[in-house]
C-alpha cells in the first residue's frame, strides 16, 4: 500500500502540469489575493456608504448617481481625457522618433539606448516629480527663460490653461519602454522593402508612411494600449507637482479617487469612481481593438 502511495505521489510530482502549477502558484495566489479579492471588495463598497474603519451600509446606486451630479468628478474626467489625448500621441511620436535615430548603426548604439531608457526607470518616482516641479516652478529655469522673452508674470502652476503642460512633458519624457519596442520593430522590417521602394522612386517620406508605419502598426497598437491605460491611471505627477490645482485643473480621476477615499474618507464613493474609470478604459480599449483590423498590418495577412 505504501509503495502504491509513493508511486502515485511520485507520478503526481513528475507530471508536467503539476510542475507548471507549482511554479505558477506564487503568481496565482498573488493575483487572487492582491487583485481579484480587492476588486470584488471595491465593487461591493461602490454600492455602500463606507468609510475606512466603519461599517459598510448598502445604498445601491446612490454613489454612481451622485458621481454623475458631481461637477468635480466631471471636471476630473474631462482633464484626464485631455491629458490622454495630448500626452499619449506626443509620447509615442517622440518614442518613434528616438527609436528611428537609435536604430541607425553606430558604435555606441547600445550606450545610446541605455541612456535614453533611463527616464523610464526613474521617471515615475517622487524624486523626479519634485525635480520637475522645480524646473517648471515660478522661480525655475524654464519660467525664467520664458520671462526673459517678455512674458512677465507667467506661471505654469498658477494657470488653469498651462498647468497640465509640465505633466504632459514629464509623461512624454518617460518614453524608454515604448522606444525599445519601436526599435525592435524597426529592426524586423526587411530591408528589401526599402530597396524596392527606392528603385520605384519613393522618397523618404513616402517610404515612412507606406512601409515603416504599416510594418510597425502591431507595435503601435501595443504601445497605444499600454500608454492609454497608463495615461488614464496617472497619479504621481499630479499629486506631487500640482496637487490637482489650480482650481482642479490637473485633478485627474486617479487623484480624485485618492482624495475622496483617503483624504475625505469616502471610500465607497471613491470605489464607485474607480469602477467608472475602469468602464471607460474598457470601452476605449474595446473600440481600439474593434477598429484595429482597419489599420494594423500583419505580414501573415493575405
Amino acid at each position: 500500500m505504501n509503495q502504491k502511495k509513493k508511486g502515485s505521489l511520485s507520478a503526481f510530482l513528475n507530471n508536467d502540469n503539476t510542475v507548471g502549477y507549482i511554479f505558477a502558484a506564487p503568481f496565482i495566489i498573488g493575483f487572487c489575493f492582491l487583485t481579484l479579492v480587492p476588486m470584488a471588495l471595491s465593487l461591493y463598497y461602490s454600492f455602500c456608504n463606507y468609510k475606512i474603519g466603519g461599517d459598510a451600509v448598502w445604498i445601491g446606486l446612490d454613489n454612481f448617481l451622485n458621481l454623475f451630479k458631481d461637477k468635480t468628478f466631471g471636471n476630473s474626467l474631462l482633464v484626464t481625457i485631455q491629458y490622454v489625448i495630448i500626452g499619449v500621441p506626443l509620447k509615442l511620436i517622440f518614442a518613434l522618433f528616438i527609436a528611428m535615430l537609435l536604430t541607425k548603426p553606430t558604435k555606441l548604439q547600445g550606450v545610446y539606448r541605455a541612456v535614453y531608457y533611463i527616464p523610464s526607470l526613474i521617471g515615475g518616482s517622487v524624486a523626479v516629480a519634485l525635480v520637475w516641479k522645480q524646473l517648471f516652478g515660478s522661480r525655475g529655469p524654464i519660467v525664467s527663460m520664458i520671462k526673459s522673452m517678455g512674458a512677465t508674470g507667467f506661471n505654469f502652476f498658477g494657470s488653469t490653461t498651462w498647468a497640465f503642460i509640465p505633466l504632459v512633458l514629464c509623461n512624454a519624457w518617460q518614453f524608454g519602454s515604448s522606444m525599445l519596442i519601436f526599435a525592435s520593430g524597426l529592426k524586423q522590417i526587411p530591408k528589401d522593402y526599402y530597396e524596392a521602394a527606392e528603385i520605384d522612386g519613393a522618397g523618404a517620406v513616402k517610404r515612412f508612411f507606406k512601409i515603416t508605419l504599416p510594418c510597425l502598426s502591431p507595435m503601435i497598437l501595443f504601445n497605444l494600449l499600454m500608454q492609454l491605460i497608463s495615461g488614464f491611471m496617472t497619479f504621481t505627477q499630479a499629486q506631487i507637482i500640482t496637487q490637482g490645482g489650480p482650481n482642479h485643473a490637473t485633478e485627474y480621476v486617479s487623484l480624485f479617487i485618492f482624495t475622496e477615499g483617503f483624504s475625505y474618507g469616502h471610500m465607497g464613493y471613491a470605489c464607485a469612481a474607480s469602477w467608472i474609470l475602469l468602464l471607460i478604459m474598457v470601452v476605449v480599449t474595446g473600440v481600439i481593438f474593434k477598429t484595429s483590423n482597419q489599420w494594423v498590418f500583419y505580414e501573415a495577412d493575405d
